[in-house]
């Protein structure tokens, strides 16, 4: 099969100024995938050669015919795999060859077999062991369909009068942990928390404004921003999460429209903001009048959970609790809790325009878990897994590896400088285990990339296949060189 050409040519580099586009047809898989091994099969073929220049991401996009994001994706893919490098104001290139230097590490035997890809790329909770538990899922998610075919093949009347009368109350009932006391007028039901980002975006600012959110961040809200046309900045963190003194030099610099953060279990590294770190931050978007994202998807899982920033900033934070880390992936439903009753009617006629409403059937499941308790077991359930998955990697992984509260179900490895952090995990990849690296958060490219990846322990099935997936990662560290060049 022929890839970046047509016919029976032969392979050639493309000339300088060429245009190259890949050939996806025939391919059996995402099409992101698909443009990724066409990358790696016109570099084997010679048609790519080092340092040449792939097509920007948008102009690919038009030329495919496909979303932005798709192309995105396959670059993401791509450089994950080692096979290109991104410039920042340069673009994206095809990886020059390693120039010759120490030994890399020897190949690590796997400890005990692996069958088929576990994908520990997505960051989604592990599956409670609990049969029973599960079932009662199941049949919640049943009783929340509509009685009859006329319920199913029609549009709720409205907004659905019971949605609007018990959508406030499940989504303050979620909250109410955390942040109790939010008016009904304040509250909104979101089809996600993706959905409700770009909404936000959509509300907030104008192609072209300047963004900011961590130096690592959660790459759906890097998607969301692109496709808004927004630009956006990094700012340092520590330990603790975003440094306010940084964030408030980021303002006086770049005046940007809002802040995007994730202050528990952040997204990749797991910190987590202590209240006197929350309460710095607060004082500075607060002295900015700065708008606040605050992604709380992974904030019911402490089990002695710390006030969000909306406690501490009110009139500045849009507070967005989505359901997907902490009961599932499948309940597409996020709750959000706006600055004032103003605010959540802006934000309304936004979400109409843009998804006219969430599944009616969705918000009913998540109605119907909160309050006949299935959302509270569950949670406890996912919690207690997630602290028994993370004690496993903590005695099974190098110290600092499984650093912040114990109830993340996902860690963040950094690695020993022999290792880049993209041939650790084409590595990993061989033995039957995908993780994302680094690169996928990084912010806006103007701070160095960690050599660090991010493993998803709520991936592999069960307690016993976490513990051999880990058992991969432990042992490929375990027999790295003491320095380069010597092999232990």
């Amino acid at each position: 099969m022929s890839h970046g050409r047509q016919g029976n040519e032969t392979p050639t580099a493309a000339p300088s100024g060429a245009m190259w586009v890949p050939v996806t047809a025939g391919r059996d898989k995402p099409v992101y995938l698909a443009i990724a091994d066409a990358i790696a099969d016109d570099i084997a073929a010679g048609i790519l050669t080092p340092g040449q220049r792939l097509p920007p991401q948008r102009h690919l996009a038009a030329l495919m015919g496909i979303d932005f994001t798709t192309v995105s994706r396959a670059y993401v893919e791509a450089r994950h795999r080692g096979l290109i490098d991104a410039r920042v104001g340069q673009g994206t290139f095809v990886r020059a060859a390693a120039p010759a230097g120490p030994a890399r590490p020897e190949p690590v035997p796997m400890p005990g077999p692996v069958s088929g890809l576990v994908d520990m790329t997505m960051n989604q909770p592990p599956v409670p062991a609990d049969p029973a538990l599960l079932e009662r899922m199941r049949a919640g998610m049943a009783a929340a369909l509509p009685a009859g075919l006329s319920g199913l093949l029609h549009y709720p009347d409205g907004l659905d009068p019971d949605a609007e009368a018990d959508g406030p109350a499940a989504a303050a009932a979620w909250l109410a942990p955390r942040l109790p006391g939010v008016p009904a007028d304040r509250l909104l039901t979101a089809p996600g928390t993706q959905g409700a980002l770009l909404a936000l975006l959509t509300l907030l600012t104008q192609p072209g404004d300047t963004v900011c959110t961590e130096a690592l961040t959660y790459p759906g809200f890097k998607a969301a921003a692109a496709q808004r046309g927004l630009r956006v900045v990094g700012v340092p963190m520590d330990g603790d999460g975003i440094d306010p003194g940084a964030l408030d030099r980021c303002c006086a610099e770049h005046g940007p429209a809002l802040l995007y953060c994730t202050p528990t279990l952040h997204n990749p590294t797991t910190a987590t903001m202590p209240e006197d770190r929350r309460r710095a931050v607060a004082a500075v978007v607060q002295r900015h009048g700065l708008p606040v994202l605050e992604d709380d998807v992974y904030g019911p899982l402490p089990a002695t959970p710390i006030p969000p920033l909306a406690a501490f900033a009110p009139d500045q934070v849009f507070h967005i609790a989505g359901l997907a880390k902490c009961l599932s992936p499948q309940v597409r439903i996020a709750y959000v809790a706006a600055p004032s009753a103003r605010q959540a009617l802006r934000l309304g006629a936004v979400l109409r325009g843009s998804a006219l409403m969430p599944s009616p059937i969705t918000a009913a499941v998540a109605r119907r878990w909160i309050a006949d308790g299935t959302a509270a077991q569950v949670l406890g359930a996912i919690r207690a897994e997630a602290v028994a998955r993370r004690a496993m990697a903590a005695s099974l992984l190098p110290p600092g590896s499984t650093i912040g509260p114990a109830e993340a179900y996902h860690v963040w490895l950094p690695l020993p400088a022999v290792w880049p952090r993209a041939d650790f995990a084409a590595y990993l990849r061989t033995h039957g285990i995908a993780a994302v690296t680094a690169d996928a958060f990084a912010a806006d490219g103007t701070s160095p990339v960690p050599e660090a990846l991010r493993l998803c322990l709520g991936a592999a099935h069960g307690r016993d296949g976490t513990r051999r997936m880990l058992a991969v990662v432990a042992e490929a560290l375990d027999r790295l060189p003491a320095a380069p060049g010597t092999v232990i």
